[in-house]
């Protein structure tokens, strides 16, 4: 069976990297969970995921926290806010399929937009909440 954390990244990667809107604004295919270190801007990584135990007494389950970072050098704020916009749009309260699992729920929890200490990389937050159990099995 596929890790539930492992599938929900796999197919939020898949339904932003399939997503024109967004390839258009990163100029291409710029999701990644490890950047190379020419990548250009600006581009998107998946982030720390923290998975927690949400099992009743009766089901199986889990509460995820994925975090998405978005890099940009863009003159100003207008680009990270943009593609966040687009990035929500995409995965907020939607239907994702999991291999293995059943989405729940899929919530932005919140954004953030600030300039890196390097002073010249804006830098975009933004986390998503989701909850999922396993998929069950036919009798």
């Amino acid at each position: 069976m596929t890790a539930a954390c492992w599938a929900l990244q796999r197919s939020m990667y898949q339904t932003l990297s399939n997503a024109s809107e967004l390839t258009s604004l990163l100029g291409g295919d710029g999701i990644y969970s490890n950047p190379p270190p020419a990548a250009e801007f600006p581009f998107i990584t998946i982030g720390q995921t923290v998975d927690l135990d949400w099992s009743t007494g009766t089901e199986d389950g889990n509460e995820h926290s994925i975090t998405l970072h978005i890099w940009s050098r863009a003159d100003s704020a207008m680009e990270v806010h943009e593609i966040t916009e687009v990035v929500r749009n995409l995965l907020h309260d939607q239907a994702l399929t999991l291999d293995d699992h059943e989405l729940v729920n899929l919530r932005h929890e919140f954004s953030q937009a600030r300039i890196d200490p390097d002073g010249e990389t804006l830098h975009g937050i933004v986390r998503y909440r989701a909850v999922t159990e396993p998929m069950q099995q036919a009798a």
